[in-house]
């Protein structure tokens, strides 16, 4: 547009001059002032031509250079863009195209205490599933802790960050591989409505092993330990070959190699906090060992953890009680009963192996143990999972977690309070009481991780 302007203007100033000659030609004739006239005028008309041309010169040259400065960085951009990939660095997105990714947020797969997550496709065509997290303090926290925890780190079994995008005063957004199978707890726990399904045996103690190596490979194998603390089956998602992957990192804690636990709020879902957190002291990874070994029993059984059961179907609020499912595994296996704590629906499939139960019970409840340094790391229960380590029988718990469980349900009077230290108090005794006691894994078990 400037340069048409610029050829008008040219075109109007020499047609100008050479009107303004023949008017002098016309009106003073062959005199000497029609000659400085026209020679003024002639010598204007070669300047704009001069003028013009040297424009036009330049401004060739202009472009060539933009163009080459153009393709330098479109090169450029491809270079980064590739390096980034392959140190697997998340990408920065524009909120234009989230929104044109995800259709303006028209799909939500689901929702979280601080945000809800939507289906989408990248405009490469790569489906991705966008985590809006639309809370202010514990979004910035969430949203900080999520990247930091995951930003570098790879493997199979972890749901991978490709971006994020931040808003000026509004909600951040985190985008990730879409998993098309949605959560574990879909697919172990029976619903109303016929969402997933049920997962048979196989595929059950896969996803078992798959968790385990995810949370061992956090703990163990990154520069800086990570500490999930919310490791629960609607955090476990299962791919279109039902392996399953980690997700969800928003209270996740980086941990240095020489700390044994780092202070962090009590935050987290019901039933899967680990004791020693209840009690204050403090989150280290056997804080995640306790939460699987709650998840690995609900896998195995098909059941949560913790359900509030109405006697006769009472509405009253005194006949209802807490039912504790580990502390069933727990005396089904002393029982020689173990087998009544399966997933029936996984049963009457059949293909379950009675051995392979056993094993997998023991490492729950050796994982739930109330005293953390009973607890087996997550490398060890890698190996037990996989046959490596022998796995004997856990010793009894007392599962007073079960006590607390069932005042934070049902009681609400002002001896809630004082009835609740009390068995915080009596799971602290039984941490104490334990912690000189040796495990059938220690050093003498111990393999080479």
């Amino acid at each position: 547009m400037e340069n048409k302007r610029a050829i008008a203007i040219a075109v109007s100033l020499v047609i100008v001059f050479i009107i303004s000659i023949i008017i002098t030609r016309i009106s003073l004739g062959l005199s000497k002032p029609f000659y400085l006239v026209a020679g003024a005028n002639s010598a204007a008309i070669f300047a704009v031509i001069a003028i013009f041309l040297l424009r036009d010169r330049y401004d060739n040259r202009r472009r060539l250079l933009e163009a080459q400065m153009v393709s330098a960085s479109h090169e450029l951009r491809i270079e980064y863009s590739f390096l980034r990939k392959v140190a697997g660095v998340p990408t920065k997105f524009q909120y234009r195209e989230i929104e044109v990714a995800t259709d303006g947020f028209h799909c939500m797969v689901g929702k979280g205490s601080s945000g809800s997550v939507f289906k989408g496709i990248l405009s490469n065509g790569t489906p991705v599933a966008v985590k809006r997290i639309e809370s202010q303090e514990r979004g910035e926290k969430e949203f900080r802790s999520e990247v930091a925890a995951i930003a570098s780190v790879q493997h199979m079994n972890l749901v991978r960050l490709l971006g994020y995008c931040c808003v000026p005063t509004g909600p951040r957004f985190l985008v990730y591989d879409f998993v098309p199978n949605g959560s574990l707890d879909k697919w172990i726990f029976p619903h109303k409505e016929h969402i997933g399904g049920c997962l048979e045996w196989g595929l059950r103690v896969g996803v078992a092993i798959d968790v385990a190596k995810a949370l061992s490979y956090l703990h163990h194998d990154c520069r800086s330990r990570i500490l999930h603390l919310d490791v629960k089956p609607h955090n476990i998602l299962l791919d279109e070959n039902f392996r399953g992957s980690v997700s969800d990192f928003g209270l996740s804690k980086l941990m240095g190699k020489d700390e044994s636990r780092v202070v962090t709020s009590i935050h987290g879902t019901k039933g899967y906090l680990a004791p020693e957190w209840l009690l204050e002291q403090g989150a280290s990874e056997k804080c995640d060992v306790y939460s699987y070994g709650i998840v690995l029993l609900e896998i195995v059984g098909g059941t949560r953890s913790v359900r509030v059961i109405d006697k006769e179907n009472s509405n009253d609020e005194s006949q209802r009680r807490v039912q504790y499912f580990p502390k069933i595994v727990s005396e089904r296996l002393r029982e020689g009963r173990v087998m009544e704590v399966v997933d029936s629906r996984v049963v009457d499939k059949g293909g379950v192996d009675e051995r392979e139960v056993r094993r997998l019970v023991c490492i729950g409840l050796w994982c739930i143990q109330e005293n953390p340094k009973m607890r087996p790391s997550m490398a060890q229960v890698v190996d037990m999972l996989e046959g490596l380590l022998e796995v004997e029988e856990p010793p009894k718990a007392q599962m007073v977690m079960v006590d607390l469980l069932e005042i934070d349900e049902l009681e609400e009077n002002p001896s809630h309070y004082r009835r609740r230290n009390a068995v915080l108090q009596a799971i602290q005794e039984n941490c104490n009481d334990h912690s000189s006691m040796s495990c059938s894994f220690t050093l003498s078990v111990l393999s080479g991780r």
